[in-house]
């Protein structure tokens, strides 16, 4: 991807790091968008869709980790950290949160701008990955962990949203009971299938779905659940 049709998106919190970095990305023809803060950034990301993302560890607001581990939840943008962090430890943290590159400061600007080449022609992020998910009068936005219907905010527990999540991302097929119990409840909880239930059946009475002709959650008997694709 060429410089002049990639964006990159800059979460840091030092205005000067912002400013030499927004001056050296658009001397190669990069656009550039910036994010103050954690929340910020992750706003931005949503709504900027950028092709790279640069991410100070040391936010004000929230940990880049978590920036990290929350852009992680609903996209695959190609992220290089850029922080005064060194140790191994940190970087084996953020490498395996999803990080693609783990850059410490001081910096050279020409190694950086080397490993965004270098990273934007590796991306393979689909152009179709979103920010929110939306199946009829229902939306899941993922950037900002709400959920709608017909336009009104639908109040959800964290295991529920969790749940309604899980399923978005993997809209119009079977998400395997085993699965969500892993993945939301942990590798310990395999079998507790009853969990689940319960979650599933609060889930359709505050979405209105009725079991027997369900308009947005579909049980998979034996199997799982699965999140109607263009309700």
């Amino acid at each position: 991807m060429s410089g002049e049709s990639a964006s990159v998106l800059i979460i840091d919190d030092e205005p000067q790091i912002r400013k030499f970095l927004r001056i050296s990305l658009a001397s190669q023809g990069y656009r550039v968008v910036e994010g103050v803060d954690g929340r910020d950034g992750l706003t931005r990301a949503a709504l900027e869709r950028p092709d790279l993302v640069v991410l100070d560890l040391g936010l004000p607001d929230m940990d880049g980790q978590v920036v990290l581990s929350e852009l992680r939840g609903w996209s695959q943008v190609p992220v290089i950290v850029l922080s005064v962090r060194s140790s191994e430890a940190e970087k084996v943290r953020a490498l395996d949160a999803g990080a693609n590159d783990y850059v410490t400061k001081p910096f050279g600007i020409q190694e950086f701008l080397a490993r965004v080449r270098g990273l934007l022609r590796q991306s393979t992020v689909p152009a179709s990955t979103a920010a929110q998910v939306i199946a009829g009068a229902l939306c899941i936005d993922f950037a900002f962990r709400r959920v709608s219907l017909d336009d009104q905010a639908v109040s959800l527990t964290r295991k529920e949203y969790a749940v309604l999540a899980e399923l978005a991302r993997h809209a119009g097929r079977v998400v395997t009971q085993q699965h969500l119990l892993k993945e939301i409840w942990g590798p310990s909880h395999g079998g507790d299938s009853h969990y689940l239930r319960v979650v599933i059946g609060h889930l359709r009475r505050k979405l209105g779905d009725d079991p027997a002709a369900p308009r947005f959650i579909v049980t998979e008997p034996g199997v799982g659940y699965r999140l109607v694709s263009n309700a």
